[in-house]
């Protein structure tokens, strides 16, 4: 690959997928195994040879951020951390003020490698807490209570400058109140950015499962609906609005690795069923690792890299998936001449979502309204129809 193909002026981050968990939560579709004996050595090498792969793909991008996501990689051996870090480091560098994120749960034994996290190079935890409540916990899964959420979140705060914490709503018999009493609780703790995801039964998970035999059922969609504008109301008097849909910060606490996906960054993945993206001439290429963590890693070792799937995406498509993850963000997309000329045929689309409150066209930007993201999947359902 010549360094012509090469397009340095789009910010590059890595997303590094880390598959093993202690538990796998009754809600959770993610490609995630069960914790078990780690040959930290072998996946110490796998990862590096994946990333030099990569590094020699991109050339001398300073790294906007790096992330550990899962999975739980808060278990991962901490050799395996501070050696992809390093390897980072070593290959690419970091922008000033690079983010290196890793994702951990609100157990005792996790907080104990908060130290190590941090003399490894991660500046920035985000913890699965799901809820504060022993009773919602219980019900999805968690392998700790209240009281532990509480203490990893305060250790935390101590440790990390920036910190973000997880809250599943719309569990069975929620109702406003106690949503709004759970919202206030948890901004009052003061962490700078806040995630709070619907409770979504997916195919295939235990929850599907339990809600197909009859044993529980979700709320039905206006009660989920008015929880998503209360959390929005919420947020807002506490200073962390939304800047996403599902993501609320104070301003300058946004997740900067999460907006090179939303804003059609460039980012590598690595590690099992890990996904990527790169802006390449003559066109934006998708990658895809495999998900089995044995194959992922026999593949790194005969092929060199870790991907089994290099698409290049065409330009409609490249340009459907940068409206899908852009209109998820409150500012929505800002549009090149060239976008622009190529939403010519949807014009008519994008005046009848305008019409009915759900999108809105500024010149050059393209958003969703509040009304529209929070039924964005409809909206890009008649977008793309």
């Amino acid at each position: 690959m010549s360094l012509r193909s090469r397009n340095t002026s789009v910010p590059l981050g890595v997303y590094v997928h880390w598959p093993y968990c202690a538990r796998i939560c009754p809600y959770c579709d993610f490609n995630v195994y069960k914790n078990r004996e780690i040959d930290a050595a072998r996946w110490r090498q796998a990862l590096t040879r994946d990333l030099e792969y990569w590094a020699e793909r991109t050339g001398a991008r300073p790294l906007r951020s790096l992330y550990f996501g899962g999975g739980t990689p808060s278990l991962a051996p901490i050799d395996v951390i501070a050696g992809v870090i390093e390897t980072c480091a070593d290959l690419w560098g970091f922008e000033p003020g690079a983010e290196i994120t890793i994702e951990a749960n609100p157990t005792d034994a996790e907080e104990k490698r908060f130290a190590d996290f941090a003399g490894a190079g991660v500046n920035r935890l985000s913890l699965g807490v799901q809820s504060f409540d022993d009773a919602a916990l219980k019900f999805l899964g968690r392998d700790h209570d209240g009281a532990a959420a509480r203490r990893a979140v305060e250790a935390g705060l101590s440790r990390f400058a920036r910190l973000s914490f997880d809250l599943i709503y719309a569990l069975p018999g929620e109702d406003m109140r106690a949503w709004r009493r759970a919202l206030r609780a948890a901004l009052a703790i003061g962490a700078g950015h806040l995630s709070l995801y619907q409770l979504t039964i997916e195919e295939g998970t235990a929850f599907a499962r339990a809600v197909a035999r009859g044993r529980w059922a979700p709320p039905a969609q206006d009660v989920a609906a008015d929880l998503f504008e209360a959390a929005q109301e919420e947020t807002a008097r506490a200073g962390l609005p939304a800047y996403e849909i599902s993501n609320h910060a104070r301003a300058g606490e946004e997740s900067r690795h999460n907006l090179l996906y939303w804003t059609g960054g460039d980012y590598i993945g690595v590690g099992p069923g890990a996904h990527g993206r790169l802006t390449e001439t003559p066109g934006r290429v998708a990658t895809e690792t495999p998900l089995a963590p044995a194959l992922y890693l026999n593949t790194v070792k005969t092929a060199g890299c870790g991907a089994s799937l290099f698409e290049r995406l065409s330009d409609e498509a490249a340009l459907t998936e940068r409206l899908a993850m852009g209109l998820r963000l409150k500012e929505g997309v800002l549009l090149t001449p060239g976008e622009m000329a190529a939403l010519a045929p949807w014009r008519d689309r994008i005046a009848a979502l305008g019409a009915q409150g759900l999108l809105q066209a500024d010149g050059a930007r393209l958003a969703a309204t509040d009304r529209g993201r929070r039924l964005l999947n409809a909206v890009l359902a008649a977008l793309f129809a």
